[in-house]
């Protein structure tokens, strides 16, 4: 097996002084956020937490997908979830490009037809956060159990806004 060794040799220093061993998983500030798997985002220290702190869920555009319901139901039910935030982000490509363009531009770097490959693309970004923000304040396993908020993060300045 090739490919890793970097992130092994890395994973290695970092277990020299790893210090969260035998912690039981519940988000220890009560916090849970769904937000994009854009790698310019650092969920934790955008918020002033620290490992253990919060259950995070993510995927492109930071949507609650059905997926995102299921974890965000056991954080409320199992893992101490008492607040949870969606949090999409300026210039995702998610909400710049369309349905069409993803599927060609990953078409043509796969070298095959990706017509069938549904990407979820965000037409009304605003729309969408209301939207996935009411999805889960009325999902019946989550409802007043938890506090939801929608933010927008902006990957230019750090900075959250509350949106709904």
């Amino acid at each position: 097996m090739t490919g890793f060794e970097d992130l092994l040799a890395a994973n290695r220093t970092y277990a020299e002084t790893f210090d969260h061993g035998g912690f039981d998983g519940v988000a220890q500030a009560g916090v849970a956020m769904v937000t994009c798997m854009d790698s310019r985002i650092d969920p934790l220290r955008m918020v002033g937490l620290k490992p253990g702190d919060a259950k995070i869920f993510r995927n492109p555009g930071g949507r609650v997908t059905p997926q995102a319901l299921e974890a965000l139901v056991l954080g409320v039910h199992l893992l101490g979830v008492r607040r949870v935030l969606v949090v999409p982000h300026t210039r995702c490509a998610m909400a710049s490009h369309t349905e069409r363009e993803l599927r060609r531009r990953v078409g043509e770097s796969a070298g095959t037809d990706a017509s069938w490959q549904r990407f979820g693309v965000v037409h009304d970004q605003v729309d969408a956060l209301r939207q996935d923000v009411a999805a889960v304040r009325t999902h019946p396993l989550i409802g007043d159990r938890a506090e939801v908020g929608g933010f927008i993060y902006d990957v230019d300045t750090g900075l959250l806004k509350q949106v709904v």
